[in-house]
């Protein structure tokens, strides 16, 4: 598995609004109506293109169809909807619903939305026509227009590849996570750098719902599972949940009980906003032979499992068709194609829909988008090349193109970009987000735009290969991400969602509001073997990890520390033994290729320590390639800091997939009762 994932960024502008109210007839299919109310709202405006949302409310009998028409007055035109299905002749635009949301009892409203284009001015019509009977209302209302960044406007069509809702509000109900603070989103700004994000997200699936946008990724044996990434501009992004909340996957191993999980868990997974029902889907195949299905209403709110699929849907793509059909693309080399039941939690049929060539061998990584009445199959050949299939139907025949091979990279040392995924954004204009093996770093994301050749998609490079920067994307937004890096005081209620776990947590060994107090869960020699050890990705190129670590209440026998984990280790730490303390550093961990522990590590310097605090520090180099180190070094004071054991070479490998990550960690090597508290954890870059 060498999956990528995608994502993007989008924009929020100016609004202007006008409200529709009438005492008229609204003609239902069957019967009349009594009335109307028509919302008509510019959500965002640049250069040339504009993005609007219209509600419509019935307020008389029951209606079990609608259509709705106005006219632009100054030449604007409809180029994109959702929603809704959207026509156009001259200046009268007409948008009958969808399959979805045709009924509207007395007092139900359904809303859509559409992209445009306009030229000398875009005044907001006022003569919406309802099933017949016009709702007359107040003149219009003048739409101010802003600035968008300098970039020259897509000619390409601009068709639906991702669901543009308004996006549904996040809970209110869920416990507040520590998280850092919010810091501004540079805006306007007129390029961008690759990559977007220098923290392991791979397997990458992107949407835009609304004006934000989100990113999902692979996380394997880490918990809570498929991690999102929120954005308002596809360049600054923020942790914003998990769609896993815990490893619940029908076996033991996922809380280290009879055996382990490393490498099984989320691999490439499928994410998406279904508008019929408001709710966000997530989709994973687990072990090859089993599928499950999580939904929630918002990506930050609570995450529910829905159901188990005994059918493997490997590598998956999920798309939600314009009649609300869920179809889900996956499979390597021979890529299938699965209708899902009305709830999505259930398959109704599969079908093999395209074999890949010798001359192409395996490809894998499925994404599934419809576009301008197309079908597309967005496959990854691992680890250096992007194929594209294309069909009238979801179940083919396919026609398959290629879309790079070989590409040279934006990041020095790393791989070609391949995998994740499409998003398209509110001006209209496509990114491809893609991902690099950039290792001992693990595989980090990448972004490029991409136009439209005859409803084949193209790849914009710079100087043959995928640009190192690129002009900003057209979007403007006031709205603020939080930092990715930062400090930690555990002072919430619950852990913010920038921390997963190295396999489920023990919930009874571990508290957060006064620190992070970690409880010693497990009796063992291993650190592999040990529950609870909380892991933070690293962020590159190079960053420095600091613990204020309270070791008072540790028990003989106890170890608590900072460690650069992955299959190949080292870790600084306390270490109790017989009444005293010593800060210690450990080399030599490893696991064998069926990722069984076959060294518990090596102490290679140790000192001894008084008093019950101590600073732990690990400043890792990830750049990719080989020969990178990570440096170990303590305080007791939090300002002097003394360098311990020698510089750790960490291992560039890709078979164990997720790069090196920080991990706190406290066990027990002979009996439970010690506990640790981790004051404040700091994650800095030079």
């Amino acid at each position: 598995m060498r999956t990528h994932r995608r994502r993007l960024w989008l924009a929020a502008a100016v609004a202007g609004a006008v409200t529709v109210p009438t005492g008229l007839a609204v003609l239902a299919p069957a019967r009349a109506a009594a009335g109307c109310n028509v919302t008509y709202a510019v959500t965002s405006q640049w250069g040339g293109g504009f993005g609007a949302a219209v509600s419509v409310t019935n307020l008389g009998d029951p209606v079990s169809s609608w259509r709705l028409t106005w006219t632009f007055a100054a030449g604007q035109t409809v180029t994109q909807a959702w929603n809704g299905t959207a026509t156009q002749s001259g200046g009268q635009v007409t948008v009958t619903n969808v399959a979805y949301n045709g009924s509207l009892a007395t007092g139900g409203s359904a809303s859509f939305g559409f992209n445009g284009a306009w030229t000398a001015s875009n005044p907001a019509p006022t003569d919406f026509v309802l099933n017949g009977t016009p709702c007359n209302g107040p003149g219009p209302t003048t739409i101010p227009t802003t600035t968008s960044p300098s970039v020259t406007p897509s000619r390409t069509p601009t068709p639906t590849a991702t669901p543009t809702t308004t996006s549904p509000s996040p809970s209110t109900s869920s416990p507040t996570p520590t998280t850092p603070s919010p810091s501004p989103t540079p805006t306007p700004f007129s390029t961008f750098t690759n990559p977007v994000v220098w923290q392991d997200f791979a397997d990458g699936d992107i949407i835009r719902v609304g004006d934000t946008y989100y990113y999902s990724a692979s996380t394997m044996h880490y918990s809570p599972g498929a991690p999102i990434l929120r954005s308002y501009d596809l360049v600054h992004w923020e942790y914003a949940g998990h769609a896993v909340p815990r490893l619940d996957f029908d076996s033991t191993k996922y809380d280290l009980t009879g055996g382990n999980a490393y490498i099984k868990g989320i691999w490439a997974s499928a994410f998406t906003y279904r508008p019929s029902d408001r709710n966000y889907y997530w989709l994973g195949c687990v072990e090859f032979n089993r599928t499950y299905v999580y939904t929630a209403s918002a990506v930050d709110g609570t995450w529910t499992k829905k159901s188990r699929i005994n059918n493997c849907y490997y590598d998956a793509g999920l798309l939600v068709d314009d009649d609300d059909t869920m179809y889900v693309a996956y499979g390597n080399t021979t890529i299938s194609v699965a209708q899902l039941s009305k709830d999505g939690t259930s398959q109704v049929k599969a079908q093999q829909v395209f074999t890949s060539p010798s001359s192409i061998g395996t490809l894998e990584g499925s994404r599934f988008y419809k576009r301008n009445g197309y079908y597309y199959i967005w496959v990854t050949k691992p680890a250096n090349g992007q194929y594209v299939l294309r069909s009238k139907s979801p179940f083919g025949p396919y026609e398959s193109k290629q879309v790079l091979l070989n590409m040279p990279t934006p990041v020095s040392g790393a791989g070609t970009p391949h995998q994740g995924g499409l998003v398209q954004t509110q001006a209209g204009d496509w990114y491809y987000a893609a991902f690099v093996d950039a290792y001992p770093g693990g595989r980090i994301p990448v972004l490029a735009p991409v136009t439209w050749n005859a409803d084949w998609p193209t790849i914009t490079t710079v100087n043959g290969g995928w640009g190192a920067t690129y002009p900003a994307p057209r979007i403007t937004t006031t709205r603020t991400v939080a930092s990715m890096i930062g400090p930690d005081s555990f002072t919430g209620s619950t852990l913010g969602p920038r921390w997963e776990w190295n396999h489920n947590p023990d919930t009874t060994k571990f508290s957060v509001g006064n620190g992070l107090k970690l409880q010693t869960a497990t009796v063992t020699n291993d650190l592999y073997a040990a529950r609870n050890t909380l892991t933070h990705r690293i962020q590159g190129p190079t960053s420095t990890a600091t613990v204020q670590l309270d070791h008072s209440t540790m028990k003989d026998g106890d170890r608590a520390g900072l460690a650069m984990l992955r299959h190949l280790s080292a870790w600084i730490g306390v270490k109790r033994d017989n009444g005293s303390t010593r800060v210690v550093m450990t080399n030599g961990l490893s696991m064998d290729s069926s990722w069984n522990t076959t060294s518990t590590g090596t102490e290679a310097a140790s000192a001894p320590v008084s008093g019950g605090r101590i600073w732990l520090r690990v400043n890792a180099d990830i750049r990719p390639g080989a020969g990178r180190q990570a440096r170990f070094s303590y305080s007791t004071d939090g300002t002097t800091f003394t360098a311990l054991g020698p510089a750790y070479t960490l291992n560039n490998d890709w078979p164990f997939f997720m790069g090196y990550r920080y991990g706190i960690f406290n066990y027990a090597s002979q009996s439970l009762g010690g506990s640790v508290t981790v004051n404040r954890f700091d994650l800095t870059t030079p």
